[in-house]
Formats: C-alpha cells, sequence, structure tokens
C-alpha cells in the first residue's frame, strides 16, 4: 500500500509519461540533426523530486530499472544530485529531467530537451569545466549586461542598417564590460556556450514559429532581466540572443567545437560589424539610446533591497553558529530566480543542491550564502543534527562522503577530509 500511495504523488503516470517521451521524440526527429548535426534523442529519466521516482525511456546495463507498462522505472538514489546535468546511471549516460511541481506540456518538453542538449554536449566535448561570473552581479557589470540586452533585443526586432546598428551597439557595450573585467572573458564564454545554447536550442526546437519562437525567447529574457543577481543566471538568455542572431544569419551550429567559443565575436564576423579601438570611450555616448536613466534607477532600487536583505540575514550566517563546506569542485543546481545578492557577503541561495568532494547538501528553506569567489559556503547551524555520515539542520540536509568529516570548532561546525 505504502509503495502504491507514493507511487501516486507523482502526476506522471506511465501512460502520460509514454505520451511525453513521444512528444519529445518527435521534436528531436523533426530537427534530425539540422541544429547540430545530430538528433538529440536518447535515454532521458524523468525524476519527481519529493518522491526520488524514476521513469525513463530506456533500460540502463545493470538492471536497476525494471520494465512495466512500457516504462522503465525505479528510484534515484539518495547521495546522488537531481540536476539537468546528465548521469550515468547502471552504465548509460541519461539525461537528466527534474519534473516541475505541477504538470506543464511546454515545461516538461523544454526541461527534457534540455536535458538531452546537456547530454549531446557531454558526449560532444562541450561540457564546461566549470565557471564564475561572480562579477555579473558588480554594478558596473550589471549596467553593461541591461543595455546590451536592450539592444539585442532592438537588433532581433529589426532589420537592415537598423538591426546592425543596434548589433554594434551592442557589442560595443559587450566590449566595455569585457574590456572591465577582462580575467573574465574565458568564464563567461563557458556559460554562456553551456546554458545559452541550451536556451537557445529548447526554445528553437519546442516552438512552432518564429513569433511563438520570439515571444518564448523575451519572455525569459525579461524574467532574468528583473533578477536581483545575473552571477547565475545572465548566462541562460545571453548565450541564447547571441545564438538567435547567428541562426537567422545561417550560422552552421556544428563549427563550436569548444567551451571557449566567443557567441559575440562569431556574431561581430557573421555580421561585418567593425567596433572601435576601445569600446568604453563610446559606450557611455550610446548608452543614452537605451534608457541608461531609468536602468540606473532600477540598479538604486536593488542596491536599497540588498540593503534591506543585508540587515535580516547578516546576523544568521555572520553573527549566529554555522556550517562551513570549502568548495572545491562544486556542482550546482538552483533555479536563478531563488539567487540574490548579499554584496560583499557573498550570494544567498533559498534553495539549491550542491555536490563536491565532500558529498551533497540540499537545501530546502532558510538559505545558503556562497562567498563572491565561489571558495566557501555557509548555512545555518540551527537544529543540527548528526547521524553517522548524514547531518541536517533547520532546512538543510548534508550527505558526506566516507573519507569526510564534520569538527565543532567554537560555536561553529567544519567540513574537512578525515585526517590520515
Amino acid at each position: 500500500m505504502g509503495c502504491r500511495e507514493r507511487e501516486a504523488e507523482t502526476y506522471l503516470t506511465p501512460e502520460k509519461a509514454l505520451l511525453y517521451f513521444k512528444k519529445i521524440e518527435d521534436i528531436c526527429n523533426l530537427d534530425n540533426g539540422r541544429l547540430w548535426g545530430k538528433n538529440l534523442y536518447g535515454p532521458i529519466m524523468f525524476i519527481d523530486r519529493t518522491s526520488r521516482r524514476v521513469i525513463a525511456n530506456s533500460p540502463d546495463e545493470e538492471g536497476i530499472l525494471k520494465y512495466a507498462d512500457g516504462i522503465y522505472s525505479g528510484v534515484y538514489p539518495r547521495d546522488m544530485l537531481i540536476s539537468n546535468t546528465p548521469q550515468y546511471f547502471g552504465g548509460v549516460l541519461f539525461a537528466i529531467t527534474p519534473l516541475p511541481p505541477e504538470e506543464d506540456d511546454y515545461r516538461i518538453k523544454t526541461v527534457a530537451v534540455h536535458s538531452l542538449f546537456h547530454r549531446f554536449q557531454e558526449l560532444n566535448g562541450l561540457r564546461s569545466s566549470g565557471y564564475n561570473t561572480s562579477n555579473m552581479d558588480e554594478k558596473q557589470a550589471r549596467l553593461w549586461i541591461k543595455l546590451e540586452w536592450k539592444a539585442l533585443h532592438k537588433a532581433i526586432t529589426s532589420e537592415g542598417s537598423e538591426r546592425n546598428v543596434a548589433l554594434r551597439d551592442a557589442l560595443i557595450f559587450r566590449g566595455a564590460n569585457r574590456e572591465l573585467y577582462q580575467n573574465d572573458a574565458n568564464d563567461e564564454n563557458h556559460f554562456e556556450n553551456y546554458e545559452g545554447l541550451s536556451t537557445f536550442t529548447y526554445t528553437l526546437l519546442c516552438t512552432n514559429s518564429c513569433e511563438e519562437y520570439r515571444k518564448q525567447l523575451f519572455e525569459n529574457l525579461d524574467r532574468i532581466y528583473a533578477m536581483q543577481s545575473y552571477a547565475r543566471s545572465y548566462g541562460f538568455i545571453h548565450g541564447a540572443l547571441y545564438a538567435t542572431l547567428m541562426h537567422e544569419k545561417g550560422f552552421d551550429f556544428t563549427m563550436i567545437n569548444s567551451q571557449n567559443f566567443d557567441l559575440g565575436k562569431a556574431v561581430k564576423d557573421l555580421y561585418s560589424i567593425e567596433l572601435p579601438e576601445f569600446c568604453r570611450d563610446v559606450a557611455g555616448s550610446i548608452a543614452i539610446n537605451y534608457d541608461i536613466s531609468e536602468i540606473n534607477e532600477e540598479e538604486e532600487i536593488r542596491l536599497t533591497e540588498i540593503r534591506e536583505g543585508l540587515n535580516k540575514q547578516v546576523s544568521l550566517f555572520t553573527e549566529k553558529p554555522v556550517v562551513f563546506l570549502l568548495l572545491e569542485s562544486p556542482y550546482f543546481d538552483f533555479e536563478p530566480e531563488n539567487v540574490h545578492s548579499l554584496d560583499t557577503l557573498g550570494t544567498l541561495y533559498n534553495s539549491i543542491r550542491v555536490s563536491d568532494s565532500w558529498g551533497k547538501l540540499t537545501v530546502d528553506k532558510g538559505g545558503c550564502l556562497i562567498s563572491s569567489n565561489f571558495k566557501n559556503l555557509r548555512i545555518t547551524a540551527k537544529e543540527f543534527k548528526k547521524e553517522r555520515n548524514r547531518i541536517s539542520g533547520d532546512g538543510w540536509n548534508l550527505i558526506l562522503n566516507d573519507d569526510w568529516e564534520i569538527i565543532v570548532v567554537g560555536p561553529n561546525y567544519f567540513v574537512r577530509k578525515l585526517m590520515p
């Protein structure tokens, strides 16, 4: 009875799963490799986050998933992170597709194609080795980004010489930003390629007309534009905007064979755009054409909200007992709208899932503060409990790997590797 009740918690019955697998396969077959040179369809694994129930379209090689009613099902291990990153499960590389809380046809299809594209990237050496774009939360960077987005929006919705002028303006704003943050260009390219090309791909494949595509693209832009933090969100839409302009010019996307590929440079070359030697020399003078005064007002409101947030959060993460974890090679899974900048303290993630060499951390409420340099994170030690390698607190759960431990130092806790 317990198992049947748990299965009923998800709306994705075997019948519905088969229907969605068919819809997703049809979407991929309609493209059939025209965009990336290969059909993206492959092993998919739908996962319900609450029950961790798995429904897959393909078997694994070790027989972990059980076949019935046309689908393969099982339970996703507690020590594995649920995210859009492809994972080997039973010897097979699956596109991991977390189900949205409520059934949403478009979202289920786009999340699946998103995941399938990341699987394609993994198989073709295009997965990012990681990136830190925390500079995108600095005020000047946000100003340039917003100006660039406005110019890119104008370029996509215009033609001829008007498009070329808007494109030149966008690339000048991009150049000004990169002149200011020269050491961050590769990280930005990685983010824009890994997530931006994914946004472009699933939006293009899951819409049926240019008008529908642009509607979904610009709704995504508006959503990210309004976010308080761009450090872990801007690349999702930034790369998609440039890829849109490349696609409209007939660009061959199979030529992208590196995570360092510069989408802005590709657009510059495709449209034969000439730029000044130093973009910052002219960027300020053309900013007036893109509502710079309004953008400045938006950023002042953001800073006020950050200051208010600081007043509420400082004691939780700095004065009260906390748990510290160092970040070595982390992977993060979160919703970009749940991210808030706390200025020099770092970035607050309302909910997040993190995997690193020490194990897996899941934060469902209360927040997790990650430093601006992505070197450490902290969570509240309130309601701290420890049972072997499973540790929990108010709103979070941590599973430590066997060669790690948690120790008490003063009022706080630190996770460290076991001493030899």
